[in-house]
């Protein structure tokens, strides 16, 4: 087993480093925030995960893993680090990756191996990493190795997506790509799979993604057009996913996390050809609006009117909120149209009273309510996360503490003629 410093101790680098820990390497967690640091020395997870906290303690309490307030001279560096998206230039922020690389080509070793998991656009293993890194006077895929290995994990499963999914080494030659894969191999039971350089398992990470973007996208647009035949959507995708060649996507209130609404923008900053991407982004970013629709169509006026939004993760039981669709359907519902006369704050002063509750996110930067609150003299409810919770919800209770009892669910989450059954509107997308 090889000694790793993991930099970046967030959603993926500290389940990674977690994991490295109880494979039995010696791992080193470094991340520039003092608190998060001090949050994995005490073994305290500050990520709704579910097994994280054993496992991190586990981890902490054996050695194998310890918070550094430095960067650590190591075998293996894993880049885990944010790569924050900027909405007007639709650009990715590299400023996190840069910062790490530097910090790696201080401590570079001949023989260490340095790995890149952040998502970035095509090139930035070889363009921009490779060259900081060679500073330190040794040539990478000769005296050290580069490889760029994307993590593919989903929030709420990550720990066995971790072991089980498949993973893409992309190296700079063999002698990048052959330790990049024996250090994998160490916890992966899923299969490792090189590419012939970092740039195209880069290019795969966002292609993956952007296939699901896509195809939420149709899901979406289809729901839409069914809605203006009166058709149940759910229903006619089920039907038609019988055919062998046709597997439909679930439609929902839009595309959430730090993936799928971002990542298909990456494939751009190199390429001229996007045509397709743009369009599916836009149908999804606007479901926001057929959500909306949707009320209009339950409540009439929406003026004054109180609209519970039951989720502010962007999906089920889970506490990420980025790019959470439950969110934007507030802000929209909120702001409105941008006019003179909105709101200094934001707020429409003659618009609908929105309220948010998530039982899972504790986030003092966004404005939530504890569900009494929310649900009690509520015009409508809208479901845009699929946690348990809301699932098991009893529409007769409810509709004793609303002020009128109109419901939205974008999860397919619901029983609705159950809800009907208790005298509750509904509608799904």
């Amino acid at each position: 087993m090889s000694r790793v410093c993991v930099h970046g101790l967030g959603y993926i680098g500290l389940p990674t480093a977690a994991v490295l820990a109880n494979s039995g390497h010696e791992v080193a967690g470094y991340d520039t925030d003092r608190a998060v640091r001090d949050s994995v020395r005490n073994a305290d997870v500050q990520i709704d995960e579910p097994g994280l906290d054993e496992l991190l303690r586990q981890a902490v309490e054996s050695g194998r893993l310890t918070a550094a307030d430095e960067i650590a001279e190591a075998r293996y560096h894993l880049i885990c680090v944010p790569t924050p998206f900027d909405e007007e230039t639709r650009r990715p922020g590299l400023e996190y990756v840069d910062a790490a690389t530097e910090a790696v080509a201080e401590v570079l070793r001949e023989g260490d191996t340095v790995i890149l998991e952040s998502t970035v656009p095509p090139g930035t293993t070889e363009e921009r990493v490779r060259p900081v890194l060679e500073e330190s006077g040794l040539e990478a895929g000769t005296d050290f190795g580069l490889a760029h290995c994307p993590e593919t994990v989903l929030p709420g499963n990550i720990l066995a997506e971790l072991r089980e999914n498949n993973r893409i080494v992309g190296g700079i030659g063999p002698e990048s790509t052959e330790p990049a894969v024996e250090l994998y191999d160490s916890f992966v039971d899923g299969a490792i799979r090189t590419a012939e350089d970092p740039t195209t398992a880069e290019f795969v990470k966002l292609i993956q993604n952007t296939f699901r973007d896509v195809n939420i996208a149709f899901a979406n647009e289809t729901a839409r057009i069914a809605h203006d035949y009166d058709v149940d959507t759910r229903e006619a995708i089920d039907l038609a996913n019988g055919h062998p060649r046709v597997d439909l996507l679930s439609p929902g209130p839009g595309v959430g996390g730090h993936c799928l609404p971002i990542d298909p923008w990456f494939l751009g900053v190199g390429s001229d050809s996007l045509d397709l991407v743009p369009t599916a982004r836009r149908v999804n970013d606007g479901m926001s609006a057929f959500v909306i629709e949707l009320l209009r169509e339950l409540l009439g006026d929406l003026d004054g009117a109180k609209i519970a939004v039951l989720g502010a993760a962007y999906k089920g039981n889970v506490d990420d909120t980025r790019k959470s669709p439950g969110l934007a359907l507030a802000r929209e519902l909120r702001e409105g149209p941008k006019t003179p006369l909105a709101a200094a704050d934001g707020e429409r002063p003659d618009g609908p009273r929105v309220v948010v509750h998530d039982p899972h996110v504790e986030d003092p930067s966004i404005e939530l309510t504890d569900f009494d609150t929310a649900v009690s003299g509520a015009d409508a409810l809208v479901i845009t996360a699929d946690h348990d919770e809301f699932e098991t919800l009893d529409p007769r209770a409810l509709r004793e503490r609303m002020s009128t009892p109109n419901v939205v669910d974008t999860k397919q989450i619901l029983r609705l003629r159950r809800w009907r059954d208790a005298g509750f509107s509904a509608r799904r997308i």
